[in-house]
């Protein structure tokens, strides 16, 4: 399942920030594409602006296949407070505009990528391992635009399925 996470999480990763290059987070003093899993980053109470943080809130495993086959739920919180430049009157465009990306890279492209084993990459350089299955991916559901003081946020729920292989955890 792990391995699932990881290249739906590199997936998006890539699509956004090919639409998107200029979608970037500071984080621990280092800059990255505007995508980050909750459960990889150190606990905090801060929700980051005008980045997508992806949440697996749900799992079923459906086990009368040879392989069986697990559906995980992903929920996509972003959020914007708009520009400073604007005085954040532009948050309904800004709010918009990570709408059009975020269904630009799950639902223009093909809705799968290659499962790979990302476990031996951290610290090491070594590339990671392509596995025998694709991962795919249901359209988003896009729940209604929530007001939370001057932000705006939204949350998508994605479903990703692939087929648990062999030695996998």
């Amino acid at each position: 399942m792990q391995d699932a996470r990881d290249s739906f999480f590199v997936a998006l990763r890539t699509r956004l920030a090919s639409i998107n290059p200029e979608r970037t987070i500071v984080l621990r003093g280092q800059v990255r594409p505007g995508v980050l899993v909750e459960e990889n980053e150190l606990p905090t109470a801060f929700q980051p602006t005008d980045a997508f943080t992806l949440h697996w809130t749900a799992m079923t495993v459906d086990a009368s296949s040879p392989l069986p086959l697990v559906a995980m739920e992903c929920q996509i919180n972003y959020a914007t407070d708009g520009t400073s430049g604007n005085g954040g009157m532009d948050r309904g465009r800004l709010l918009g505009a990570m709408d059009g990306e975020l269904t630009a890279a799950l639902v223009t492209e093909t809705q799968s990528a290659i499962k790979k084993n990302f476990s031996g990459v951290a610290g090491t350089g070594a590339p990671a391992v392509t596995m025998s299955t694709n991962i795919f991916w249901s359209t988003p559901r896009f729940a209604p635009v929530k007001t939370s003081g001057e932000r705006l946020e939204r949350t998508a729920v994605v479903e990703v399925f692939a087929y648990q292989e062999a030695g996998e955890l």
